[in-house]
């Protein structure tokens, strides 16, 4: 049996998720995914400290989602702000993660 560690990875997004943090954000989230077990696990996306995202962040998110759902993982938003929750829902793409608020 695996334990909850084994199953999950964690990945802080910087504080302006956008043009020029989408590459090393999508970079260390692939890696993230490629360490878990396929068909298994979830990685965990802080955003608490994440104050802007912009079109080409959300790219970005959607691209993280995309290869989780090929290794049939998850991906799970932590602590989005109110205003990233409402930009979620309003570009139809809250249903694609889970969303956590903070622990």
């Amino acid at each position: 049996m695996r334990t909850p560690q084994e199953l999950e990875r964690g990945l802080a997004a910087p504080e302006t998720l956008g043009l020029n943090s989408r590459v090393e954000i999508r970079e260390a989230a692939k890696h993230l995914l490629a360490e878990l077990p396929t068909g298994t696990g979830r990685l965990v996306i802080d955003l608490s400290a994440t104050r802007t995202i912009d079109s080409a962040g959300l790219g970005a998110l959607m691209l993280i989602q995309r290869m989780a759902a090929e290794r049939r993982q998850t991906v799970v938003l932590r602590a989005p702000s109110e205003e990233i929750r409402f930009l979620l829902v309003l570009t139809k793409l809250a249903d694609l993660f889970d969303i956590e608020d903070a622990p």
